[in-house]
């Protein structure tokens, strides 16, 4: 697995992106505009993809970056689930997404269904592995969903939250990026379709906030979402 500059910058997004969540609930010590649901998907996507941290090993780095992504998802879930007094501030009421319902469970049939109609198995462990791999894409497409309406239901985002979600959006861009660029320069990678047109719908998820966020940056002022009869 090579490294090029769309991956490191994508990279170094997500890491930032983390940094500036986990730095937004300890100094702001609440979870007001913040996703648990939103969380909890991210971390069972990367409890998924990075099965192979048990049986490959591919560099420090990629190591490195997997036990980071677990770890550092894993304190938000926790932080906002139990860790006072963050936890008391986390408004249920307003991360309604039922997330088991419709992500988890759509995109664990979308990922078994695809899987065996290309061939893999499930009484192995790479094929298990393989067909976890691609429910993660699959989940980690729409595992923003919950913090977008969160967002959208508060309307006035905080600076750090939107940096956050600024730098979530700008990693998986950059991705994309880094997928075709390897699929034409690194020798053995292929076009991996499914994982552009997922690649692409995480993206697109974040089109609305991306222009808010850098009209916000441009005015100077609050960032604030509008409203459904705003945006008609």
């Amino acid at each position: 697995m090579s490294m090029n500059i769309f991956r490191l910058c994508g990279d170094m997004c997500h890491v930032f992106s983390i940094i500036v969540l986990l730095l937004r609930l300890r100094v702001a010590r609440n979870a007001q505009g913040i996703s648990l649901r939103t969380h909890e998907l991210f971390l069972l996507v990367f409890l998924t993809r990075y099965t192979d941290l048990f049986t490959t090993f591919y560099s420090l780095y990629n190591s490195v970056m997997k036990v980071l992504y677990i770890a550092s998802t894993s304190s938000i879930v926790y932080a906002i689930r139990l860790q006072e007094p963050i936890c008391s501030t986390y408004d249920k009421a307003q991360d309604t997404f039922r997330h088991w319902e419709f992500a988890v469970a759509p995109c664990a049939v979308l990922a078994i269904l695809s899987h065996l109609i290309s061939g893999g198995s499930l009484f192995s462990v790479m094929g298990m592995q393989e067909m976890l791999w691609t429910f993660s894409i699959y989940l980690e497409s729409i595992a923003i969903l919950p913090q977008l309406i969160v967002l959208q239901r508060f309307r006035e985002v905080e600076n750090l939250t939107g940096n956050y979600i600024f730098f979530m959006g700008s990693y998986r861009a950059l991705y994309i990026v880094n997928w075709i660029f390897r699929a034409y320069y690194e020798p053995g990678y292929r076009h991996h379709y499914v994982v552009y047109f997922c690649g692409v719908l995480q993206t697109l998820l974040y089109a609305d906030f991306f222009y808010y966020y850098l009209m916000s940056k441009r005015r100077g002022g609050k960032f604030s979402l509008p409203t459904a009869s705003q945006q008609k």
